[in-house]
């Protein structure tokens, strides 16, 4: 006998229907399962036979066929244990139901529990655009699933309670969505602005880069305080709205990694990955593609300390995510493409000994070794960098004083007063992907970022001394607009394009 059983394999990011075709026929027992399976997919029919029979039912003696449509998707993971096992039961007659309105999800332990898969929140979406009005999922999945409307989510904790439920002995409650999404509810920050002692020019640059979402690079001494300012970050962002939470949380999803503070990620992530970081882990990749670090930021920060330190490879594949805020993975079998819209941090030490321009200590650097080093980081990467600011040693009066700077969230309601601003002025665009100043492209650049004539001379010249690349041109005008928003003024006006200039890369001399 044939039964089908719907089911779904993850993509990149989105989720594709499978068909799980369970055959049951005469000969040798014997379980053949073929529809481009991975290792993980082959092996579950041990799983599926020892689940069913410590279930308390019986497994078919007799030769099975399990195919996964359409056989030219490759499937992977443990998702398909539990549908399978319903086929199996569904074609030996153990499982009386109608299933085709239902999707079905789940890996199976030897004893019938039914456990975690990643990406449920991916295959939630595909079932209610798909028109599916079952979803039934593990029970630890399903506040996650519950997270896209139009679609009845079903907790299952066993395969026999599964089978009880769909053959009327013992009927499973769906799951109720108790979830309200309050903006910054969960936030809780190690580190807040009023507790980093001067760097007043500093702080002002990292406000100015969180209003636009521009990227940043922090350089100075060792000890300076450069990686205890980005850490700050976090606390004057902007909250999150619930279609960037739902876009965070389903990378997560996918990548494993939404852990057991509840279905939906409530704060703006912040990756701080270490120099030793490989390709694959930066940017993404294997044999078949995941979400690297770049990606985990989306929405967030992607912070990089040391930066001369990470492999020339690595920087050089963030060209392609800074410009374009999405990172393309290519393979044999396809290009998968992944959301990598990321404020970028970086922070650096002038010189290999760390004391270049110090007024305190010495540099023990030649002047070829200086330049040698900081050509670590390219132009082109350079370019992409929007705000340069140099973090100088705190003196000891301010570190000793007992006044506390400005609380970072008196900083962040000013952001947030900003990228209010900006949300209304891109609104009618109609472009999704420009949400933000530093989102703006050449035609949003002309269209919003219009000068007066003193502000037409002061960057002719700044173009002329500063070798302002057309790039370099466009990126302070986008500083501009959003130094101009802070301040509340509609017009960029000269002093606004003077600050902005103020925050391009000095040489070694």
């Amino acid at each position: 006998m044939l039964a089908k059983i719907q089911s779904c394999a993850v993509v990149g990011l989105d989720a594709e229907p499978v068909q799980v075709e369970v055959d049951i026929s005469n000969g040798l027992e014997k379980l053949t399962l073929v529809g481009l399976p991975d290792a993980a997919v082959r092996e579950s029919g041990e799983r599926v036979r020892s689940a069913i029979g410590n279930s308390g039912f019986f497994f078919p003696q007799a030769r099975l066929t399990v195919n996964l449509a359409p056989a030219d998707l490759r499937k992977e993971g443990p998702a398909y244990d539990l549908p399978i096992a319903l086929g199996v039961m569904a074609a030996s007659r153990q499982l009386l139901a109608d299933l085709e309105d239902a999707l079905i999800v789940g890996e199976l332990g030897l004893d019938g529990e039914v456990r975690h898969v990643n990406g449920v929140l991916s295959m939630a979406a595909m079932a209610q655009e798909q028109g599916y009005q079952r979803l039934f999922v593990p029970a630890g999945d399903a506040p996650e699933a519950a997270l896209v409307e139009g679609v009845t989510v079903f907790p299952i904790s066993t395969l026999a309670e599964l089978v009880h439920h769909l053959n009327g002995r013992k009927i499973v409650a769906p799951h109720i969505n108790e979830f309200a999404f309050d903006e910054g509810s969960r936030e809780r920050f190690l580190i807040d602005f009023q507790d980093v002692k001067g760097q007043e020019h500093v702080k002002r640059a990292l406000e100015v880069a969180c209003a636009g979402s521009h990227n940043i690079r922090l350089t100075g001494p060792p000890g300076a305080g450069k990686t205890l300012l980005a850490r700050a970050l976090p606390s004057i962002l902007p909250r999150l709205t619930l279609s960037e939470a739902l876009d965070i949380t389903r990378i997560y999803s996918v990548a494993g990694e939404l852990g057991n503070e509840g279905p939906l990620i409530r704060a703006r992530p912040f990756r701080a990955p270490h120099h030793t970081i490989s390709h694959a882990g930066l940017v993404g990749g294997g044999r078949w593609p995941r979400p690297g670090e770049v990606s985990m930021a989306h929405r967030g920060v992607l912070f990089l300390d040391e930066l001369p330190e990470f492999g020339s490879k690595n920087l050089e594949t963030l060209r392609q995510p800074l410009e374009d805020k999405v990172v393309t993975i290519s393979r044999a079998a396809g290009s998968l493409s992944f959301p990598a819209n990321f404020m970028f941090v970086a922070a650096m030490n002038p010189c290999q000994c760390g004391y270049f321009g110090d007024d305190r200590k010495e540099c023990t650097c030649g002047l070829g070794m200086v330049q040698r080093y900081q050509s670590r980081i390219s132009g082109p990467l350079m370019d992409r960098i929007d705000i340069h600011v140099d973090v100088m040693r705190v003196p000891f009066e301010k570190l000793a004083s007992l006044d506390g700077g400005e609380p970072s969230a008196v900083i962040r309601a000013r952001v947030e007063a900003a990228r209010k601003i900006q949300a209304a002025r891109f609104a009618p665009v109609g472009k999704p992907y420009v949400l933000v100043n530093g989102d703006m492209g050449p035609a949003e650049v002309q269209q919003f970022c219009d000068i007066d004539e003193a502000g037409k001379n002061l960057m002719r010249m700044a173009v002329r001394q500063m070798d302002l690349s057309a790039r370099s041109y466009h990126r302070v005008l986008k500083l501009g607009r959003t130094i101009a928003d802070l301040a509340g003024e509609e017009n960029i006006a000269v002093e606004h394009l003077a600050e902005a200039l103020q925050y391009r890369p000095r040489g070694v001399m």
